[in-house]
């Protein structure tokens, strides 16, 4: 995405020309620009953010403590101007703690539902591989559904519902490796990385005072929620590009360098996030350079690379994913 530093578009203030291409694109940027401002020297990281936003996906942050990783899910949070709630997966954390429970009235003899912490526009799982796999399962249905289900019956969610999990790598102490089928409900996977010497001297001069620094709203949840159906529905995928996204989770299947290659549901994220790079481009179809673009980021964390028995080793799925990938043609 350019950086540019718009007034915070509307849907209204668009023309028909404009609309929602024109939007989204503007949109896209401004979100961007906003985080770009807490954030010092990630711009690859926090567009990559903006883009499962826009796709309706969840986001895995993965990377060593200290390096900003619950930052940009509050700066992102703020600046779209959602509600946020943390929850601090630890391993006394219960499912109940994250999705709710019904407690007993006795006045009324009747059971009352007390809403977790999941009920939120933005959901910060910090730490979530130091909880033990009963309470990483308790977010599975209210990431893939956008509801939640106690005691027989279902509640739903805010729209957008987005959630930010954060983790530690596994060699740290007192983690536990997320299940497969968790791993595979995050549409993309990014490691934050330490910043250059540039901008950690920028971060310390701008952020090193004792109040936290967040990034002024430039939207609203429900702009936001309707520059994602509007993304959705405007941006063309054509059958070839479809056939190529298809050929792509295959070659991962078939691969010897994988044990374990890349679900169906990787293809359909994998085309959702192609649609937003698309429309933050300012086009109204894919191109395979947008599937390309996000090869690593979408589909590394869910394969398993042969010989290993849980997904921790980050370059090696990244290698086998884009290895794969090169015997296919566009």
């Amino acid at each position: 995405m350019d950086r540019v530093t718009p007034t915070a578009p509307t849907i209204e203030d668009a023309s028909a020309r404009d609309q929602p291409l024109e939007v989204a694109r503007r949109l896209t940027r401004t979100v961007a620009d906003a985080i770009d401002e807490v954030i010092e020297g990630k711009n690859d990281v926090v567009d990559l953010a903006v883009t499962v936003l826009f796709a309706g996906g969840h986001l895995l942050i993965e990377d060593v403590p200290g390096v900003g990783k619950t930052s940009l899910a509050k700066a992102l949070a703020a600046a779209i101007g959602a509600p946020m709630r943390r929850i601090q997966f630890t391993p006394d954390l219960m499912p109940s703690d994250i999705t709710g429970v019904s407690i007993y009235d006795p006045d009324t003899r009747e059971f009352h539902f007390r809403p977790g912490a999941i009920f939120s526009t933005v959901v910060v799982c910090d730490e979530i591989n130091r909880a033990t796999p009963r309470a990483q399962s308790a977010v599975l249905e209210c990431m893939e559904e956008g509801q939640v289900t106690v005691d027989g019956r279902t509640y739903g969610l805010d729209s957008p519902f987005f959630v930010v999990a954060t983790q530690n790598p596994l060699e740290m102490a007192g983690t536990y490796p997320l299940p497969e089928a968790q791993r595979d409900r995050f549409m993309a996977r990014i490691a934050m990385g330490y910043p250059d010497g540039d901008a950690e001297a920028a971060m310390l001069a701008h952020h090193a005072g004792s109040t936290p620094v967040s990034p002024a709203a430039v939207t609203t949840p429900a702009e936001v929620a309707a520059t994602i159906g509007a993304i959705a529905t405007a941006v063309h995928v054509s059958e070839a590009v479809r056939r190529y996204v298809v050929a792509v989770l295959e070659a991962t299947r078939e691969s010897s360098e994988l044990r374990l290659g890349a679900s169906p549901r990787a293809g359909l994220h994998l085309v959702r996030a192609a649609r937003v790079r698309a429309a933050a481009g300012g086009r109204d179809h894919v191109l395979p350079d947008d599937v390309q673009d996000l090869l690593v980021p979408v589909l590394a964390h869910r394969v398993l690379p042969a010989g290993q028995r849980v997904a921790h080793d980050d370059q090696t799925a990244a290698r086998a994913v884009l290895s794969a990938a090169a015997h296919v043609r566009p």
